[in-house]
């Protein structure tokens, strides 16, 4: 069943037109890829439907629902949750804090003890770090602190910016082990990611964007064992 449909998505910034009729769908208990270069218009359209940028044109369907005008915090009341590239962790809070911001609405808030138990059971570093400022934490720290976030949310759908950015491979298996565990617990999962293999290797589907447009798209194996995509993404010959 499709849980997202993005049709013929156009944005621009300013009269730079940076997306051209990009056109993507995912169903319920994927995870799905967005790949390609820097500059390939991944962040502009995560950003677009989790509602922090206005599209030009084209449509954003969650839930057999439009939300193309809708603002952000709807689209969290919704399920749609983002985790952004850069963590954006509130850095003077205690990791408990954090975590607490995550579960404001309130559906929740009612279940938030169970909610921290589960995030301390699949990230088990904060449960150590709980009473710390989480701007003290490592990098990998951080990152599993915004996933934790996110998912106190109870999102339906968690779209995930470049999370393992900058971060030792050891950490990015952990955050990747993470990710698939939320999806293995219901939650569909959009994933920006520079790493295409381990991208690929977690995901059910994968879609490439290149200049502002979805240049090919198919099931994650298919798409590892495409010549594009090996000389490109995974320079491979």
């Amino acid at each position: 069943m499709s849980l997202l449909t993005v049709s013929d998505l156009d944005v621009h910034y300013g009269a730079v037109q940076i997306l051209r009729k990009v056109c993507l769908e995912i169903h319920q208990g994927e995870i799905v890829s967005l790949l390609g270069s820097n500059g390939a218009g991944k962040t502009t359209t995560v950003k677009t439907i989790a509602g922090l940028l206005r599209p030009s044109s084209g449509k954003v369907t969650f839930r057999d629902e439009d939300i193309s005008r809708l603002p952000a915090h709807r689209r969290v009341e919704n399920g749609l949750v983002m985790v952004p590239e850069g963590r954006k962790i509130f850095p003077t809070l205690t990791v408990l804090e954090n975590l607490e911001m995550g579960s404001f609405l309130k559906k929740p808030k009612a279940r938030r003890p169970e909610l921290l138990d589960r995030m301390m059971q699949m990230f088990p570093i904060l449960s150590k770090r709980k009473s710390q400022a989480a701007g003290t934490l490592s990098g990998g720290e951080q990152q599993m602190l915004a996933i934790a976030r996110g998912l106190m949310s109870l999102p339906t759908m968690l779209i995930l910016d470049e999370p393992s950015l900058g971060l030792s491979p050891l950490v990015a298996s952990e955050i990747f082990a993470a990710i698939r565990d939320a999806n293995q617990a219901q939650v569909t999962v959009l994933l920006v990611e520079q790493n295409v293999h381990r991208a690929l290797d977690i995901s059910h589907r994968a879609y490439v964007l290149e200049e502002g447009t979805v240049a090919l798209s198919g099931r994650a194996d298919h798409l590892s064992n495409d010549d594009h995509v090996r000389r490109v993404y995974l320079g491979l010959g």
